[in-house]
Protein backbone atom coordinates (compact mmCIF):
# COMPACT_ATOMS: atom_id res chain seq x y z
CA UNK A 1 0.00 0.00 0.00
CA UNK A 2 0.88 3.75 -0.76
CA UNK A 3 0.73 5.74 2.03
CA UNK A 4 -0.03 9.05 0.13
CA UNK A 5 -0.92 12.72 1.66
CA UNK A 6 -2.19 15.48 0.09
CA UNK A 7 0.88 17.36 1.06
CA UNK A 8 2.42 14.40 -1.79
CA UNK A 9 0.16 15.75 -4.73
CA UNK A 10 1.48 17.03 -7.78
CA UNK A 11 -0.82 19.67 -9.27
CA UNK A 12 -0.13 20.32 -12.91
CA UNK A 13 -3.25 22.77 -13.75
CA UNK A 14 -6.39 24.09 -11.65
CA UNK A 15 -9.32 26.21 -12.28
CA UNK A 16 -12.86 26.76 -11.45
CA UNK A 17 -14.09 24.21 -13.34
CA UNK A 18 -11.23 21.17 -13.73
CA UNK A 19 -8.06 20.59 -11.68
CA UNK A 20 -5.12 18.17 -13.55
CA UNK A 21 -3.08 15.89 -11.67
CA UNK A 22 -0.27 13.28 -11.18
CA UNK A 23 -1.42 10.23 -10.38
CA UNK A 24 1.36 8.04 -8.58
CA UNK A 25 2.21 4.47 -9.06
CA UNK A 26 0.22 1.41 -6.81
CA UNK A 27 -2.49 4.64 -6.17
CA UNK A 28 -6.25 4.09 -6.47
CA UNK A 29 -8.26 6.22 -8.89
CA UNK A 30 -11.05 5.40 -6.76
CA UNK A 31 -11.68 3.86 -3.66
CA UNK A 32 -12.45 0.30 -3.55
CA UNK A 33 -12.89 -2.34 -1.21
CA UNK A 34 -9.27 -2.11 0.27
CA UNK A 35 -9.50 1.37 1.59
CA UNK A 36 -6.41 2.07 0.35
CA UNK A 37 -5.29 5.72 -0.52
CA UNK A 38 -7.13 6.91 -3.69
CA UNK A 39 -7.26 10.14 -6.20
CA UNK A 40 -10.95 10.92 -6.08
CA UNK A 41 -10.31 11.15 -2.04
CA UNK A 42 -6.62 12.46 -2.00
CA UNK A 43 -7.70 15.41 -4.64
CA UNK A 44 -11.28 16.11 -2.63
CA UNK A 45 -9.52 16.76 0.68
CA UNK A 46 -7.10 18.74 -1.18
CA UNK A 47 -10.04 21.36 -2.37
CA UNK A 48 -11.55 20.75 0.89
CA UNK A 49 -8.32 22.45 2.78
CA UNK A 50 -7.01 24.63 0.34
CA UNK A 51 -10.09 26.46 -0.10
CA UNK A 52 -11.48 26.07 3.52
CA UNK A 53 -14.83 24.20 2.47
CA UNK A 54 -17.02 23.13 5.06
CA UNK A 55 -19.04 19.91 4.46
CA UNK A 56 -18.55 17.85 1.43
CA UNK A 57 -16.87 19.03 -2.11
CA UNK A 58 -17.70 17.70 -5.37
CA UNK A 59 -15.46 16.37 -7.49
CA UNK A 60 -15.84 14.25 -10.96
CA UNK A 61 -13.93 11.35 -11.74
CA UNK A 62 -14.39 11.08 -15.67
CA UNK A 63 -10.92 8.75 -16.33
CA UNK A 64 -9.47 6.29 -14.59
CA UNK A 65 -5.87 4.69 -14.70
CA UNK A 66 -5.29 1.23 -13.55
CA UNK A 67 -3.96 1.36 -9.79
CA UNK A 68 -0.17 0.47 -10.90
CA UNK A 69 0.02 2.84 -13.74
CA UNK A 70 0.94 6.32 -13.08
CA UNK A 71 0.42 9.42 -14.66
CA UNK A 72 -1.79 12.31 -15.66
CA UNK A 73 -5.44 12.59 -14.80
CA UNK A 74 -7.90 14.99 -15.06
CA UNK A 75 -11.20 15.61 -12.54
CA UNK A 76 -14.06 17.64 -12.68
CA UNK A 77 -15.03 20.55 -10.33
CA UNK A 78 -18.37 20.66 -11.30
CA UNK A 79 -21.31 18.52 -11.97
CA UNK A 80 -21.25 20.79 -16.03
CA UNK A 81 -17.80 20.27 -16.80
CA UNK A 82 -18.13 16.35 -15.56
CA UNK A 83 -20.55 16.13 -17.79
CA UNK A 84 -19.23 17.64 -20.55
CA UNK A 85 -15.95 16.03 -20.15
CA UNK A 86 -17.83 12.61 -19.96
CA UNK A 87 -18.84 13.76 -23.56
CA UNK A 88 -15.60 14.04 -24.58
CA UNK A 89 -14.31 11.15 -24.01
CA UNK A 90 -17.71 9.73 -25.78
CA UNK A 91 -17.03 11.57 -29.01
CA UNK A 92 -13.29 10.32 -29.29
CA UNK A 93 -12.26 13.70 -28.61
CA UNK A 94 -10.07 12.87 -25.25
CA UNK A 95 -6.68 12.42 -26.45
CA UNK A 96 -4.12 10.07 -24.16
CA UNK A 97 -1.12 8.86 -24.73
CA UNK A 98 1.23 6.48 -23.05
CA UNK A 99 5.05 5.30 -22.96
CA UNK A 100 5.69 1.90 -22.25
CA UNK A 101 8.34 -1.01 -21.88
CA UNK A 102 7.57 -3.77 -23.34
CA UNK A 103 9.34 -7.47 -23.46
CA UNK A 104 11.11 -8.03 -26.66
CA UNK A 105 12.15 -6.74 -30.05
CA UNK A 106 8.86 -5.70 -31.93
CA UNK A 107 8.41 -6.56 -35.42
CA UNK A 108 7.40 -3.02 -37.28
CA UNK A 109 8.50 0.45 -35.91
CA UNK A 110 5.34 2.02 -36.19
CA UNK A 111 1.89 -0.18 -35.94
CA UNK A 112 -1.36 0.38 -35.09
CA UNK A 113 -3.17 -2.81 -32.99
CA UNK A 114 -6.90 -3.27 -33.72
CA UNK A 115 -9.08 -6.09 -31.68
CA UNK A 116 -12.23 -6.70 -29.76
CA UNK A 117 -12.05 -6.96 -26.18
CA UNK A 118 -14.20 -8.27 -23.56
CA UNK A 119 -13.75 -7.92 -19.53
CA UNK A 120 -14.15 -10.89 -17.62
CA UNK A 121 -14.32 -10.50 -13.71
CA UNK A 122 -11.08 -7.66 -13.52
CA UNK A 123 -9.86 -9.34 -16.29
CA UNK A 124 -9.54 -8.65 -20.06
CA UNK A 125 -9.67 -11.50 -22.73
CA UNK A 126 -9.40 -10.93 -26.59
CA UNK A 127 -12.40 -11.70 -28.40
CA UNK A 128 -14.45 -11.17 -31.74
CA UNK A 129 -16.76 -8.34 -33.21
CA UNK A 130 -19.95 -10.66 -31.93
CA UNK A 131 -18.65 -10.64 -28.10
CA UNK A 132 -16.01 -7.63 -27.59
CA UNK A 133 -15.81 -3.97 -28.06
CA UNK A 134 -13.78 -2.14 -30.68
CA UNK A 135 -10.15 -1.56 -29.75
CA UNK A 136 -7.28 0.25 -31.31
CA UNK A 137 -4.07 1.83 -30.47
CA UNK A 138 -1.21 2.78 -32.94
CA UNK A 139 2.46 3.01 -31.42
CA UNK A 140 6.10 3.44 -32.21
CA UNK A 141 9.42 1.88 -31.26
CA UNK A 142 11.24 4.91 -29.34
CA UNK A 143 14.27 3.11 -28.29
CA UNK A 144 15.63 -0.77 -27.54
CA UNK A 145 17.66 -2.05 -24.77
CA UNK A 146 18.47 -5.86 -24.71
CA UNK A 147 15.34 -7.45 -24.75
CA UNK A 148 12.64 -4.40 -24.18
CA UNK A 149 11.51 -2.21 -26.52
CA UNK A 150 10.03 1.49 -25.28
CA UNK A 151 7.25 2.29 -27.40
CA UNK A 152 5.41 5.56 -27.10
CA UNK A 153 1.15 4.75 -26.87
CA UNK A 154 -1.57 6.28 -29.05
CA UNK A 155 -4.18 5.25 -27.44
CA UNK A 156 -7.76 5.79 -30.10
CA UNK A 157 -10.25 3.77 -27.88
CA UNK A 158 -10.03 3.23 -23.77
CA UNK A 159 -10.97 0.06 -22.78
CA UNK A 160 -10.37 -1.71 -19.89
CA UNK A 161 -6.93 -2.86 -19.84
CA UNK A 162 -6.48 -2.37 -23.22
CA UNK A 163 -2.75 -1.74 -24.04
CA UNK A 164 -1.92 -4.70 -21.54
CA UNK A 165 -4.00 -6.80 -23.10
CA UNK A 166 -3.06 -6.09 -26.35
CA UNK A 167 0.78 -5.79 -26.59
CA UNK A 168 0.38 -9.56 -24.42
CA UNK A 169 -2.23 -10.69 -27.86
CA UNK A 170 1.38 -10.15 -30.13
CA UNK A 171 3.57 -11.51 -27.24
CA UNK A 172 5.29 -9.24 -25.96
CA UNK A 173 3.50 -8.30 -22.72
CA UNK A 174 4.64 -4.88 -20.27
CA UNK A 175 7.30 -5.21 -18.46
CA UNK A 176 6.23 -6.30 -15.08
CA UNK A 177 2.66 -6.74 -15.45
CA UNK A 178 2.02 -9.25 -12.74
CA UNK A 179 -1.68 -10.03 -14.45
CA UNK A 180 -1.08 -10.25 -18.09
CA UNK A 181 2.96 -10.66 -18.16
CA UNK A 182 5.88 -12.95 -16.17
CA UNK A 183 5.17 -12.22 -12.43
CA UNK A 184 8.60 -11.23 -11.44
CA UNK A 185 7.22 -8.48 -8.56
CA UNK A 186 8.32 -5.64 -11.01
CA UNK A 187 6.95 -2.55 -10.75
CA UNK A 188 4.73 -2.43 -14.37
CA UNK A 189 5.80 -0.03 -17.49
CA UNK A 190 2.95 1.69 -18.03
CA UNK A 191 2.89 5.75 -17.84
CA UNK A 192 0.07 8.13 -19.07
CA UNK A 193 2.38 10.78 -20.42
CA UNK A 194 0.14 13.36 -21.91
CA UNK A 195 -3.26 13.98 -21.77
CA UNK A 196 -5.21 16.56 -24.44
CA UNK A 197 -9.01 17.95 -24.77
CA UNK A 198 -11.12 21.09 -25.01
CA UNK A 199 -11.76 22.71 -21.63
CA UNK A 200 -15.27 21.84 -20.82
CA UNK A 201 -16.28 25.52 -20.41
CA UNK A 202 -13.80 27.58 -22.23
CA UNK A 203 -13.23 25.83 -25.07
CA UNK A 204 -9.87 25.77 -25.08
CA UNK A 205 -7.02 23.12 -26.09
CA UNK A 206 -5.60 21.71 -23.19
CA UNK A 207 -2.54 19.79 -23.13
CA UNK A 208 -0.62 18.29 -20.62
CA UNK A 209 2.66 16.69 -20.72
CA UNK A 210 4.80 14.83 -18.14
CA UNK A 211 7.66 12.46 -17.84
CA UNK A 212 7.76 9.21 -15.73
CA UNK A 213 10.34 9.60 -13.03
CA UNK A 214 11.26 5.88 -11.52
CA UNK A 215 11.63 2.53 -12.54
CA UNK A 216 12.49 0.83 -15.37
CA UNK A 217 11.68 3.92 -17.49
CA UNK A 218 14.96 5.71 -15.99
CA UNK A 219 16.89 3.12 -17.76
CA UNK A 220 15.78 4.68 -21.39
CA UNK A 221 17.69 7.96 -22.59
CA UNK A 222 14.56 8.96 -24.63
CA UNK A 223 12.90 9.84 -21.16
CA UNK A 224 15.88 11.27 -19.50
Amino acid sequence: MVDMKVSDLEVLYEDNHIIVVIKPINVLSQADNTNDPDMLSIVKKYLKEKYNKPGNVYLGLVHRLDRPVGGIMVFAKTSKAASRLSDTIRKGEFHKKYYAVVRGALKNKHDKLINYIKKEDNKSVITDEKDGKYSELSYNVIEKINDLSLVDIDLKTGRHHQIRVQFQHINHPLYGDQRYGIEDKKQIGLYAYHLEFIHPVKKELMIFDSKPKYGIFLKFKSIK
